[in-house]
């Protein structure tokens, strides 16, 4: 059995990794940030269809089985999607460029992520108008919200909703997510505490004006710390926190750690674009193109856990071969 796959709103192919297997053959993939598909064409032979998903007609995406989206979110209203698709102050909705193309592809399993607020953002008008037209579509659709830490063997505090909708009801089911998992990795396989010193990613007295209550408030070498705002925050529970796309519009949204000099001075800095993608799971062998950390900072924050994912696919696939 093979189960073609096309991405919308692709990023760098987080979700696509996740659903990298034998079952799976991506067909298509759509990205309109110019950085994004840089790093996805880096790692992935698809060419990406770096249009804005307005301007793409559904005769120019071949037929698929599976249709996967990490979708951006924007308040609509009950009373907005009752205006129907004609109304085109909607069309500033991209949930509803989706719309449009599973209505007029029709393929067999949806895969949806977004943040865990989605069920009750702008008052749960949201999700409701999403699970409507989804089921007007005739899709059965589970959702859950999973922790990354709790679903994925990583040692990070990020929480997303994920969406699963089947046209066959048989598979729909069959079909269950995946349950929790003991975290057995650490930070310290996914962090270089020790021997990382590369001055790009320090933090002095002289590119930072919160320096000084940094050094004085961090004091643990094995922990991972934020600042936020006005003070100093310590996460004693070894995990990072959510990593975020706002990481990539100032250094201090960046999570950050305690080191040593060769001096045995204390240093501060924060993670490395590498670390911050490999506390979404991405493999080592993942590369990036030759672009600006912030870049890579951002795309980080603004993908996924790939272990959640594919322990999600591995069951789409049980569902479907029982």
């Amino acid at each position: 059995m093979k189960l073609k796959t096309a991405s919308f709103f692709t990023g760098v192919g987080g979700i696509e990794l996740g659903f990298s297997n034998e079952i799976f053959e991506m067909v298509y993939a759509n990205e309109y940030d110019k950085y994004a598909v840089m790093t996805f064409e880096e790692n992935f032979s698809t060419k990406v269809d770096s249009r804005d998903i307005r301007d793409v007609s559904v005769n120019d995406i071949p037929d698929f089985d599976v249709l996967l989206a990490g979708f951006p979110c924007q308040p609509f209203s009950i009373a907005g999607y009752q205006q129907g698709f004609d109304d085109k102050k909607d069309r500033g909705n991209l949930f509803f460029e989706l719309i449009r193309i599973i209505e007029n592809k029709m393929p067999k399993i949806l895969f949806l992520e977004n943040v865990k607020n989605l069920v009750s953002h702008d008052k749960g008008n949201t999700f409701l108008v999403i699970t409507k037209l989804l089921s007007d579509l005739g899709y059965h659709i589970k959702y859950s919200v999973l922790n990354a830490k709790d679903y994925g063997n990583i040692p990070h505090g990020r929480e997303r909703i994920y969406i699963v909708g089947f046209l066959d009801i048989n598979t729909y089911q069959k079909f269950d997510f995946p349950l929790p998992i003991k975290l057995t990795n650490s930070v310290f396989n996914y962090i270089d505490f020790n021997n990382n010193r590369d001055k790009t990613f320090l933090y002095t007295p002289n590119n930072c004006s919160f320096y000084q209550t940094l050094f004085e408030n961090m004091n643990n070498p094995n922990s991972i710390y934020q600042w936020r705002r006005i003070y100093v925050r310590e996460n004693k529970s070894n995990v990072c926190p959510t990593l975020t796309a706002n990481m990539g519009t100032g250094g201090h949204n960046v999570p950050l750690i305690m080191q040593f000099k060769e001096n045995g001075d204390k240093m501060i800095r924060k993670l490395t674009p590498r670390e911050c993608f490999n506390l979404q799971g991405f493999p080592s062998k993942y590369m990036f193109p030759n672009i600006s950390n912030t870049q890579l900072y951002k795309q980080a924050g603004n993908s996924v856990v790939v272990p959640v994912i594919k322990r999600i696919a591995d069951n789409i696939v049980k569902a479907c071969l029982t």
